[in-house]
């Protein structure tokens, strides 16, 4: 799953620590293993004695100077390389100097020769020092006629040696695979938490999966009541963003439902899980690997899925990885909801759910912009209910209030998701209908009144009250003027001039 199959390394302290151990450890065994053979076995000759405390002190010598200047040599690999020569070497002629009975005593120092260096140098100098001991060694058994007893003894000690060196290796690599991957996940949560806005979270996120994984596809969805809405949604080198699909049957359903990881090593298999019927999103190609985890928070219900062409492309460490990348871009995805949520409450007006004023007035210089440089018109509706205070003064505010509720949410039922509508102050109101003409315009205004003559409002005795009628003036952009003030201007003006005719009534630009 990951194009980066590991970046961690040892560190100088990591390898200081690791060696540490062994060297302490070797210099006690070559104590020990002087001492035992001076003590046990004392008819030695002066030379060979001699020799023999000489190798000992000059071998614990060498071992502190080992442990204090690897970390520091500038060039650690032909340092590891001369160190596996001459652990090699000496450990191999020792066996000259001891008795033969000691020779466990030899392939202890063996044992932690090798190991320190397969930790800090790896498998290739760990593997040279044992054939070189096993060389070495080798030739001092042929001088000396050893049994076969012997030289099986001799020969699975250095396979057991060479197990030893393997086994710390794929531990090295799970260790590696491991701390590749906590360093995968803290860098995808210092970027995608460096930001509250959600696209540029979600183009985070995007390009983090792009270094991390190689797959077919991949996608996080949101719930959305029967729907599953894309947030992102790539497939084939082809981005398939803000598309919706229908949640039931899916795989990402059973996901969502059962609030749990779901890991389909091959497709082709048949596999049965309740509810579930496989279909197609994005590009005419099934998947035959598929992982998918749930994605939950205080403000989102999703799932991010990884997906295959190929089966078995994923095993269960790429498992891990997921759920673990899922669990923080779902708090961050959270994070950027609620900022949203916030700042979508801060340009809304508290009772009718519409734009504030100051943020409409935002909204219609952002629309106006993009008209202009589309070159498409841009109609604006100046709307008031007639004779308001009346409904105030006679049946309470609180009736007053569900009126200008009712109104916002008829408005709604005419427009487009891109148009916009603002509470300009009490009972007024103001419509942006970007890319729309006068004559369109004036189709939105009539389907306003006319539902709003449909509606049916109670007071508080249960008793119906006359539905509210409107008074509205529409002015055009650019057509009639380019300058956004003047626009509102122009739609005011045209407003209470339907005032003055009569109310009820939708007022636009003269015709010469």
């Amino acid at each position: 799953m990951s194009k980066h199959p590991g970046n961690f390394r040892y560190t100088p302290q990591d390898s200081l620590i690791s060696i540490l151990p062994s060297v302490i450890a070797g210099i006690l065994s070559l104590s020990m293993t002087i001492i035992a053979t001076i003590v046990l076995y004392p008819p030695l000759s002066t030379l060979h004695r001699n020799g023999l405390i000489a190798y000992g002190i000059a071998g614990c010598i060498y071992l502190g100077f080992y442990y204090r200047n690897y970390i520091l040599s500038p060039n650690k690999s032909i340092y590891a390389w001369g160190n596996t020569v001459i652990a090699g070497i000496s450990l191999g002629i020792l066996p000259y100097l001891i008795s033969t009975k000691l020779e466990y005593l030899i392939y202890t120092l063996l044992f932690m020769a090798a190991l320190a260096t397969s930790v800090i140098s790896g498998r290739g100098p760990a593997y040279s020092l044992i054939i070189i001991f096993s060389v070495v060694h080798s030739l001092h058994y042929f001088q000396t006629e050893t049994s076969l007893t012997g030289w099986i003894t001799h020969g699975g000690l250095l396979i057991a040696s060479l197990i030893t060196v393997e086994t710390i290796q794929q531990l090295k690599t799970i260790s590696q695979k491991q701390m590749n991957r906590l360093e995968i996940v803290n860098e995808i949560s210092k970027q995608i938490g460096s930001t509250l806005d959600t696209k540029q979270l979600l183009t985070l996120l995007d390009a983090e999966l792009q270094n991390v994984i190689v797959a077919d596809t991949y996608y996080f969805g949101v719930q959305q009541e029967d729907k599953l809405f894309m947030e992102l949604f790539y497939d084939d080198g082809q981005y398939f963003n803000g598309v919706s699909v229908d949640l039931e049957g899916t795989l990402s359903h059973w996901v969502l439902k059962n609030q749990q990881t779901l890991f389909l090593a091959d497709l082709r298999m048949d596999v049965k899980l309740e509810g579930v019927n496989y279909t197609l999103a994005g590009k005419p190609k099934a998947s035959l690997s598929w992982m998918g985890v749930p994605m939950k928070g205080f403000h989102v219900n999703g799932v991010m899925v990884i997906a295959s062409y190929r089966p078995n492309a994923f095993n269960r460490s790429d498992l891990e990885l997921l759920y673990n990348i899922s669990q923080r871009a779902a708090l961050a995805l959270d994070n950027t909801y609620h900022h949203a949520l916030v700042e979508e409450q801060a340009r809304l007006d508290s009772l009718t759910r519409v734009y504030n004023h100051g943020y409409f007035i935002q909204k219609l210089r952002e629309q106006a912009q993009a008209c202009s440089l589309e070159k498409h018109p841009l109609s604006l509706i100046m709307l008031d209910i007639d004779h308001f205070k009346q409904y105030n003064d006679s049946f309470g505010h609180i009736v007053g209030d569900e009126i200008l509720v009712r109104l916002c949410d008829t408005i709604r039922q005419h427009i487009k998701k891109d148009d916009a509508v603002g509470r300009w102050g009490g009972e007024e109101f103001a419509i942006s209908l970007p890319n729309t003409n006068e004559q369109q315009a004036v189709q939105v205004a009539r389907r306003i009144r006319e539902t709003l003559a449909t509606i049916k409002i109670n007071n508080h005795e249960h008793i119906e009250i006359p539905a509210p009628t409107t008074s509205m003036g529409i002015a055009v952009f650019p057509k009639e003027t380019e300058d956004v003030t003047k626009l509102i201007d122009l739609a005011d003006r045209r407003l209470y001039i339907a005032k003055k005719r009569g109310r009820d009534q939708i007022e636009i630009a003269p015709t010469l």
